[in-house]
């Protein structure tokens, strides 16, 4: 490979045939040198060659050695760490965390259900959750205790947000409920398997009695809020299921029907003692919830607030 290149996560990820948040954990582990720019995180090709090399067969030598960046410059005693969840929010939390103690946060944009297991697999630091329960009418206890079987966590407040359907400016089809996806002339866009919105639709769809099969763009899916919500914009579909932000952001109109509960769930051992304590002085203090109150369209009253403890 070209020395002069770098890559980013998702194409190490096509790359090497493995999924995005095993490479997230690799790079926490120290095992893949990598850089931040902005957001979005890199790894030189080099550093990916050196990896490869190092873990072919009869290579036991190598295997044993953890990969070092020699320019990387890192506070003694730090520690990457890896939150996972696509609200921007998260963004200032990782900031404030790396402001305020030695944890080095790298961010993964993967949807709720998914970064949940990833967990689960010892992959994920801080996930975040929207995971809608339609026997409970609960937000994502009931997925947290059936898929972290074992494993003492906390969950915590992050805020809470609208969630409802985009729809053209004006709503000239006039979707205003759950019954009107099963309309023939009304075409969705829908978000991939594992995320809240996801969730949140086919459990509305289950209670409703609407069978998927009869709703028209149901298996078009896009990976994030502002796809769908541009996606109606552009009119390449008439509604889709996402938050009220993105709705701004595109400049089309919004039906709210649900407030989700956004929360944050952190594993209880003794590594992670400093980190749960750090997030919850973050989020319990006014400059955090200033910062997400002034983005709008977020309730930062229950913010910081416990929800369920192990």
């Amino acid at each position: 490979m070209p020395k002069e290149l770098s890559y980013t996560i998702e194409e190490v990820s096509q790359l090497l045939k493995v999924s995005k948040l095993t490479l997230y954990d690799l790079v926490k582990k120290g095992k893949i040198p990598a850089f931040r720019v902005g957001r979005q995180m890199r790894i030189d090709a080099k550093d990916l060659d050196i990896y490869i090399n190092s873990h072919k067969t009869n290579q036991n030598t190598a295997m044993s050695a953890p990969v070092v960046d020699p320019h990387r410059n890192e506070t003694k005693g730090s520690s990457n760490i890896v939150i996972s969840g696509q609200d921007l929010v998260l963004d200032i939390l990782g900031k404030h965390i790396e402001k305020n103690s030695s944890y080095k946060p790298l961010r993964s944009f993967t949807g709720s259900l998914n970064s949940l297991i990833s967990m689960y697999n010892g992959e994920c630091d801080i996930v975040s959750l929207h995971l809608f329960d339609g026997d409970t009418g609960e937000y994502n206890l009931p997925y947290i205790k059936k898929i972290l079987v074992g494993h003492p966590f906390i969950l915590i407040n992050l805020l809470s947000r609208k969630a409802g359907f985009y729809v053209k400016k004006g709503n000239p089809l006039n979707i205003t409920s759950w019954a009107d996806l099963n309309r023939e002339n009304v075409k969705i866009i829908n978000r991939e398997k594992g995320s809240g919105a996801r969730i949140l639709l086919d459990e509305q769809l289950r209670i409703n009695n609407i069978s998927s099969k009869n709703i028209q763009g149901y298996e078009h899916e896009e990976t994030n809020h502002l796809s769908v919500a541009s996606a109606v914009s552009t009119g390449m579909a008439d509604t889709g299921v996402g938050i009220e932000k993105a709705a701004k952001i595109v400049g089309i109109d919004f039906v709210p029907l649900m407030t989700e509960q956004y929360d944050l769930v952190i594993l209880k051992n003794s590594e992670s003692e400093q980190l749960i304590s750090t997030v919850k002085g973050i989020l319990s203090s006014r400059q955090f919830q200033s910062e997400v109150h002034s983005l709008g369209d977020y309730d930062t009253s229950k913010t910081g607030n416990i929800i369920y403890e192990t």
